[in-house]
């Protein structure tokens, strides 16, 4: 049987919630130059200005056409929130960057076959509501997610800036400097959760 969000109808002007997993639930990420890579992916696709690789082709460029709006890796799966104007920009972010990453991570460790467990899950959120509680869930993934590296947390907090993690469509969602407060509220955020897994990629599996 299929599994659920397999088969999916990706559309324009959307918000959605990407995850997925190493196969097995293996590790991703087994230091920090693997989500280094993962990132810069990340970054080539969406950065305002396209990258060329050494011959000076332009690398697979999305900026406009999709926006991510939170993230989180950790070591064995991710998180993505992203908003889609193209309705196959998502497909093709995922496709190259997992491609890409698989790839690097193979010829390092000196492995074969696929990275992940399977094609990677998407959620859209019809809401407000879940946009706020789902950015919050994905940056609450790691334990010590106050520290975490490889979130999107510190672009919500005012620490990093950059052209390819936007987050301004989360935080007008917010009053000034509420976001802090509201990610730090985890009987609220467990409420909430039970309210919304239905909206999250995958939720059963996380």
């Amino acid at each position: 049987m299929p599994s659920r969000n397999r088969v999916k109808e990706y559309v324009p002007d959307s918000y959605y919630h990407i995850y997925n997993r190493g196969v097995n639930k293996r590790r991703i990420f087994i230091d920090d130059q693997d989500y280094a890579v993962f990132l810069n992916l990340l970054k080539r696709y969406l950065d305002s200005k396209p990258t060329k690789d050494k011959q000076g082709r332009e690398y697979g460029w999305l900026y406009g056409h999709l926006e991510l709006l939170a993230f989180c890796l950790v070591p064995n799966h991710f998180h993505l929130l992203i908003y889609q104007r193209d309705p196959t920009a998502m497909t093709h972010l995922l496709r190259g960057v997992g491609t890409s990453y698989s790839t690097y991570f193979n010829k390092k460790y000196k492995r074969v076959g696929p990275l992940f467990q399977e094609r990677f899950k998407a959620s859209r959120i019809s809401k407000d509501e879940y946009l706020q509680h789902i950015s919050r869930y994905i940056h609450l993934n790691p334990e010590n997610y106050r520290t975490w590296e490889f979130s999107s947390l510190p672009y919500y907090l005012g620490k990093k800036q950059s052209d390819w993690v936007r987050p301004k469509m989360i935080l007008d969602l917010f009053e000034s400097d509420e976001y802090e407060n509201f990610v730090s509220d985890y009987l609220s955020y467990k409420r909430e959760l039970d309210g919304i897994k239905h909206e999250l990629a995958n939720s059963a599996d996380i």
